[in-house]
């Protein structure tokens, strides 16, 4: 779910940070709909419009930092 937009995010991730740098995207499909200043406006209003499962939240930054999750552990084995 929601594989399409988020590859239409990393595919485009350049010129939409060029363009929307810092901001949280909503993207539905292959188009971004609306740029917000945090997620919890970009939610409450792009519901208002879109089914909630419908559309993807991301931050617009540059690099990979803003959609990987690095888990650091002391566990030795």
């Amino acid at each position: 779910m929601l594989e399409q937009e988020f590859k239409y995010y990393i595919d485009n991730q350049c010129d939409l940070v060029k363009k929307y740098d810092g901001r949280v995207l909503a993207i539905v499909g292959h188009e971004v709909v609306g740029d917000y200043d945090s997620y919890e406006q970009a939610y409450f209003l792009t519901k208002m419009k879109h089914e909630v499962g419908t559309f993807l939240l991301q931050q617009c930054t540059a690099g990979d930092a803003a959609y990987t999750f690095h888990v650091h552990s002391r566990a030795t084995f």
